[in-house]
C-alpha cells in the first residue's frame, strides 16, 4: 500500500464507529479526551460552533469538517457560550446508528465517526498533526471528499444489506480524503514543510511509497536513492530533511511496525513474521522488535501490546 493508505490501516484497532446525530437548539456537548482514539465529525445541516481545547470558537457551515487526530478533548454547541454537557458517544460504540436530541430551536445534523487507535502504532504522519483540523467547505474544493460524506451519510440514514461492509470502507475512505485535504491544503510545494512536502516531493515520495510496499526487500540507503533517482548522499540529506528520520531508521520502524500489526492480526509465525519484513534470523528480529516494543514477539502476540 501507499504510505497515506497505511497511515488509515495502521491506525484503527478494531471497526470503526459512527453516527448521524441531529440537535435541535438550545444544545451544547463536550466531547472528554479519549487518547487512544481519533475521529471526525461533518456537518450535513444547519451550523454550530467548534469549541477547540485552546483558541476561539470557530463557526462551521454545512459541509465543514473536523478531524480530531489524536483524541483530544473539545466541544460543539449552537451558540459558543452556551454550558456542554459530556457527549456519550466514543470511539467503543456501535458500527452506525443514529441519534437525535430535540430542542424547539433550528435543526443542526452532524456525522459523527471515530477510531479507537492503537497509542503504540501511531504513524509520524498522525503525529505531527495539530489538535484539531477544520477544513472549512468551500466551492469547488476537495470533490472527492463530499462524494465520499454523501455516501456515508446515506448508507448510515438508511442502512440496507451489506451497510456494515460499505460503512466501514467508506469510513476509511474518507479519512484518507481528509488528510489528502489537509496536506494538499498546506500550500504549494517549495512552502510545504515536514510529511506534507516529503509526501508533495517526487522524489522522497518514490522512496517511502518502496518502503511501504516491500517492507522486506534488503534496502540500502544507496538502493532506496537510486529508486528515488537521487545520489546515496543528496537523497539522505533531502530524507532526514523531510521525514525527521534518516531513511535507514524509518526502514527499521516500518517494518518493526509492520511486524507489530501480523503479530497482532495474522496467524503467522514469528519466525514468518521475522522474515516478511526483512530479518534474516528470528534472533535478530527479537532482539529488534523488543528495543522499540519493550517485548519479545511472543509476548507482545499475546499480550497485545507494548511495555
Amino acid at each position: 500500500m501507499d504510505v497515506l493508505s497505511d497511515v488509515v490501516a495502521f491506525m484503527r484497532a478494531g471497526r470503526p464507529t459512527s453516527a448521524r446525530i441531529s440537535w435541535r437548539a438550545p444544545w451544547g456537548v463536550s466531547f472528554p479526551a479519549e487518547p487512544a482514539s481519533a475521529g471526525f465529525h461533518v456537518v450535513l445541516c444547519g451550523s454550530c460552533w467548534l469549541l477547540p481545547p485552546e483558541g476561539e470558537p470557530v463557526r462551521l457551515s454545512v459541509g465543514d469538517v473536523v478531524f480530531v487526530p489524536h483524541g483530544d478533548a473539545f466541544g460543539l454547541a449552537d451558540d459558543p457560550a452556551r454550558p456542554l454537557v459530556r457527549s456519550e458517544c466514543g470511539p467503543h460504540a456501535e458500527l452506525f446508528g443514529s441519534a437525535g436530541f430535540e430542542g424547539s430551536g433550528a435543526e443542526t445534523v452532524l456525522l459523527s465517526c471515530g477510531y479507537r487507535t492503537y497509542a503504540d502504532r501511531r504513524h509520524p504522519i498522525l503525529s505531527s498533526l495539530p489538535a484539531v483540523i477544520h477544513l472549512p467547505s468551500t466551492l469547488g474544493r476537495h470533490p472527492e471528499l463530499r462524494a465520499a460524506v454523501d455516501l456515508l451519510a446515506g448508507e448510515i440514514g438508511d442502512p440496507r444489506p451489506g451497510a456494515d461492509t460499505i460503512v466501514s470502507s467508506l469510513l476509511d475512505m474518507v479519512q484518507l480524503y481528509i488528510l489528502r485535504a489537509w496536506f494538499d491544503s498546506d500550500g504549494e510545494p517549495c512552502t510545504m514543510s515536514g510529511w506534507a512536502a516529503a509526501l508533495a516531493d517526487p522524489a522522497i515520495g518514490r522512496a517511502l511509497n518502496a518502503i511501504h510496499c516491500e517492507p522486506g526487500r534488503r534496502w540500502t540507503v544507496e538502493s532506496l536513492g537510486a529508486h528515488a533517482g537521487l545520489s546515496r548522499a543528496g537523497f539522505a540529506r533531502r530524507f532526514t530533511a523531510l521525514v525527521g528520520q534518516a531513511p535507514l531508521a524509518y526502514l527499521t520502524w516500518w517494518r518493526l511496525a509492520s511486524a507489530a500489526r501480523m503479530l497482532r492480526e495474522s496467524d503467522a509465525s514469528v519466525a514468518e513474521v521475522a522474515e516478511r519484513v526483512g530479518y534474516s534470523s528470528e534472533f535478530a528480529f527479537g532482539n529488534a522488535f523488543k528495543r522499540e516494543y519493550g517485548v519479545a514477539p511472543g509476548r507482545f502476540r499475546r499480550c497485545g501490546t507494548a511495555a
